[in-house]
């Protein structure tokens, strides 16, 4: 470590122990320092001054103090949350964005990009924390799919030309992967039509949908060979 940042960690020590506060690495005790890493994840957060921010691990309010979040939580919070703003260790963070074919594409990677999309919105250095971790960490933006298209049924939602876009490059990946020919007149458009219709959910809201809705609609698709997953 550089004797300027080596310098810096103990200054930070000393004065967190004149205040009464004594971090314990053993308990994962590690605060975010760096008023400059906390400013930006507050601007990737994109916050509107209607939102309602729950944190999660204040710590010792260094946060807390920049969301100017009142003392205590109003008693009456959205149920569900549209986007999270998480920190994680790199590693796990990695995995959580991983697509088929990583090192660490896992049941974690499918489960997270089945119900939300992920971004990477910044890596944060072990050096910005008191005391230094061992680990670099990343900070992700986790958004709701489905849920935040507000309460459109299940064929409006697949008709919107992002998705359909999404699912006509993955079924054609999925066709070359397994020698299938795709017919001149073919159109993904028609086929999910088909698939929604056949399995009557094309009217179902995501809203009123319970876990097994999910699986049999997500089933249904993958049978018919279109699965989903983003290459970015």
């Amino acid at each position: 470590m550089p004797k300027v940042l080596r310098e810096k960690n103990i200054s930070q020590q000393r004065e967190a122990f004149r205040q009464g506060i004594v971090f314990d690495k053993k308990f994962g005790q590690h605060i975010l320092s760096n008023p400059l890493i906390i400013k930006s994840i507050i601007d990737k957060a994109a916050i509107k001054s209607t939102d309602v921010v729950l944190e999660i691990g204040s710590g010792t309010g260094n946060l807390t103090v920049k969301l100017r979040m009142g003392s205590e939580l109003e008693k009456r919070v959205m149920g569900t949350p549209i986007c999270a703003v998480l920190m994680f260790q790199k590693e796990f963070a990695d995995t959580l964005m991983a697509q088929p074919g990583d090192k660490n594409y896992s049941r974690l990677s499918v489960n997270a990009q089945l119900l939300a999309k992920v971004d990477k919105l910044m890596n944060v250095g072990k050096n910005n924390f008191t005391p230094p971790p061992k680990v670099e960490s990343c900070v992700k933006g986790l958004t709701r799919l489905l849920f935040s298209r507000k309460n459109r049924t299940l064929s409006a939602i697949f008709k919107l030309t992002s998705n359909l876009k999404l699912i006509n490059e993955n079924y054609k990946v999925y066709c070359s992967h397994n020698n299938i020919p795709i017919p001149d007149n073919f159109n993904i458009k028609e086929k999910v039509d088909d698939i929604l219709t056949m399995h009557k959910v094309a009217e179902m809201r995501s809203r009123t949908m319970d876990a097994d809705d999910f699986i049999r609609v997500l089933t249904a698709f993958n049978k018919e060979g279109i699965h989903f997953f983003s290459e970015k």
